[in-house]
């Protein structure tokens, strides 16, 4: 054999950063020249495009073939013998580039919005053969291989081209659709990186497993769109929030499958009443303990339930009965596990090279790097993602606190500071109101919101005004104030009857949800019941009251699984919620109190067209602290679209209790969470009662224990 060029050898070795550059085909002088590599084929034939053959020489015994095509022939086959299997084989060294130079120069400038439709594994028809194409973004590798079910795993097979920026790409023929893949990179300094995951994979295997699937997003179903309006300010929402995987299962501990969910899942939230689905996240993640907060697969629903068109069947099971999905979503922070983004390229490709920058000490994840062009198109194309293929209704970005803040959760000293000196991410601003901009503008009947924790200013307004621009935020401080409030035995409130007022200070400042989250039922938090003191009759009417507070104070609602009903013990993922507690008339009591307010607050303008307008809420009673009540007027927009609202945190009736209201006449009491429906003592107004004579109207009210009621004027 004649003496190789080292770039033969770079093919041999599995090490050669541009493979086009020798492997197919080629001018040399004279003759068109194919080179092709083939381990473990003992010949090989070139078949020209008129059916002509000519054999190739192996040139080293590796499986290395080189010789002339026929005819001066320009397209070619391969033929080639394994043992005593022959084979026709198209070349992937012969085929055109995949991404146009249109496509490198958006990817380049970050304005890509649909990388999705480039990067990742596309079946495809390419030249007029059926194949896939991937691509994958790996700037700083010396060398990256597609390897899977296609080519035995073997790295030295499919070594890809590099263009742009750092775009690796390459066309295989006959791969298809399920395929099982991943990619092996040599990094910038030489080294042998773990396999890596795609991640733009659409599909991915359940873990512990890793490989990434070939899927065709064609095959995905588009689901019917949610009822028009469902996101509104103006409009009720009512938020259930859902983990897939433990809010059933069936006999044997085992998942329901999305499938098994969209025929469950959906009936259940119509008929208790909530507008919106909120689902932890979906895509897919290693570790079932993160509850799906530390994704490895931004682009994929998670294997555990099913593949991509169940998880769209699930989405338009949820749309048909004219609930809203809205998904967890998780651009914050991502896992080191060696399959995943982390130093995806050698380098630190995806997060901060710097500890102080890109790990979360809390949670031991990986940090964004906010100010590559990059990551920031790869996180708002996967948003729009989601939007666009499956019809989600909006989405819930996570921990937005840690990453407004440099020094989230960091000792002194232990943190960077952005260019002026302050503590702000300046690139993680920028990122949220792109991420925002982009949504609302490609998808305006849509929503955001934002777990935001701290008092940063105008979460929730438009990105012109200085805003970060989603639809709507997180009311942490008031789950926290009044979760404080109801906690305390109510001799005690007394001295907490600010937790109650103070929210109120602030109720208007931004388009708020009242969070009751997956958050406040674990790691020894209690579940909401289990927060509730006294005795057994008086845990449950507080939890009633409570409730009936929260629907009755402004702001959008939102409701983990299990809080419907009043789960006793903590929510726990392994398991399903504790369905067998309904055959008890307490907690059925719950259930039929949640049922009832949702409609009631579905029904009812006052309660939900100027939640988030100061125009919409009136204060009547706010120095009763010594009785534990509290009364408000709630607005709509119609001049006699009022609800007044009277809520008793105390054990005692109140008899003849007098509070103003704004119209003369009946009032009828459209709810009173101690009706004995709901396992209450009955005690109230029997249906209505009529203002006091006098100049200013009045009622004189009888307020039950531990309760709420609810009257509007009669019409």
């Amino acid at each position: 054999m004649t003496k190789l060029p080292a770039e033969a050898y770079a093919i041999i070795e599995g090490r050669h950063s541009d493979p086009f550059h020798y492997l197919g085909l080629h001018t040399e002088g004279d003759q068109n020249v194919v080179r092709a590599f083939l381990p473990e084929a003992s010949n090989v034939e070139a078949i020209g495009e008129h059916g002509e053959t000519a054999p190739l020489a192996r040139i080293h015994d590796s499986g290395l073939f080189a010789g002339a095509l026929p005819n001066g022939s320009k397209r070619y086959q391969l033929r080639a013998r394994f043992g005593d299997k022959v084979v026709n084989l198209d070349d992937p060294y012969r085929f055109p580039p995949i991404l146009s130079e249109f496509d490198l120069y958006l990817l380049g400038e970050g304005t890509h919005q649909r990388i999705y439709d480039k990067l990742g594994a596309h079946p495809m028809t390419l030249d007029g053969v059926d194949g896939v194409a991937f691509v994958v973004l790996a700037p700083n590798a010396r060398r990256v291989s597609v390897v899977g079910d296609f080519n035995f795993w073997n790295a030295r097979r499919h070594p890809m081209r590099v263009r742009g920026v750092g775009y690796w790409e390459l066309f295989i023929p006959h791969a298809r659709d399920g395929d099982h893949y991943k990619f092996d990179i040599i990094g910038h300094n030489g080294q042998h990186l773990a396999l890596k995951s795609d991640p733009l994979a659409f599909a991915a295997e359940v873990r512990p497993k890793a490989a990434s699937i070939v899927f065709d997003e064609a095959r995905i179903p588009h689901p019917r769109p949610a009822p028009s309006g469902v996101n509104a300010l103006g409009a009720p929402v009512s938020i259930y929030e859902v983990h897939l995987g433990s809010w059933r299962r069936k006999g044997n501990n085992e998942w329901l499958s999305y499938r098994d969910l969209a025929e469950q899942l959906p009936a259940y939230v119509r008929d208790l009443g909530f507008t919106h689905v909120e689902f932890l996240p979906v895509s897919e993640h290693p570790f079932d303990g993160s509850w799906g907060y530390q994704p490895t697969g931004m682009f994929a629903p998670t294997s555990r339930f099913g593949g991509p068109e169940d998880f769209a069947a699930l989405v338009d099971a949820c749309h048909r009965e004219g609930i809203a999905v809205l998904l967890d979503w998780v651009p914050g922070h991502f896992p080191d596990d060696p399959h995943g983004l982390g130093q995806f390229d050698g380098t630190a490709l995806y997060e901060h090279a710097n500890p102080q920058q890109g790990r979360h000490l809390d949670w031991g994840t990986l940090i964004y790097n906010y100010g590559r062009t990059e990551v920031v198109n790869f996180l708002v194309s996967n948003a729009l993602f989601w939007l666009e293929r499956y019809a989600v209704d909006g989405l819930r970005v996570d921990a937005v606190a840690s990453m407004l803040y440099l020094d989230y959760s960091r000792p002194e000293g232990g943190w960077i500071p952005n260019k002026y000196g302050g503590r702000e991410n300046l690139e993680a601003i920028d990122f949220l109101r792109r991420f925002n901009a982009e949504v609302f503008a490609r998808f305006p009947q849509a929503t955001t919101a934002a777990e935001e924790s701290t008092s940063w200013p105008q979460v929730s307004r438009p990105v012109e005004f200085g805003g970060l621009g989603f639809g709507y935020k997180w009311n942490m401080g008031w789950m926290h104030d009044t979760l404080n409030y109801i906690g305390k035995d109510p001799i005690h409130r007394k001295h907490h009857h600010g937790d109650i007022l103070f929210g109120l200070h602030y109720a208007f400042s931004e388009n708020f949800i009242l969070p009751l989250s997956h958050d406040e039922v674990v790691h020894g938090k209690r579940s909401i019941l289990g927060r509730m003191p006294g005795d057994q009759w008086q845990r449950f009417a507080n939890l009633r009251a409570y409730y009936s507070f929260m629907f009755g104070h402004p702001g959008k609602k939102l409701m983990f699984m299990g809080c419907e009903f009043g789960q006793e013990r903590e929510w726990n993922h392994d398991r399903s919620l504790d369905w067998h507690l309904l055959e008890q008339k307490k907690y059925a009591g719950i259930h039929s109190l949640i049922r009832d307010l949702n409609r009631l607050y579905r029904a009812l303008p006052a309660l939900h067209e100027m939640d988030c307008d100061q125009g919409g809420f009136e204060w009547v009673i706010t120095d009763d602290a010594g009785g534990n009540v509290f009364a408000w007027i709630r607005k709509g927009n119609d001049a006699r679209a009022r609800c007044l609202v009277v809520v008793n945190f105390s054990p005692n009736v109140y008899y003849d209790y007098r509070v103003r209201v704004p119209f003369a006449g009946k009032w009828h009491e459209v709810f009173n969470s101690d009706s004995a429906h709901y396992g209450g003592s009955n005690v109230g107004n029997i249906g209505e009662v009529r203002t006091r004579e006098g100049l200013v109207p009045e009622l004189d009210l009888t307020i039950p224990p531990l309760a709420a009621i609810f009257l509007v004027p009669e019409s």
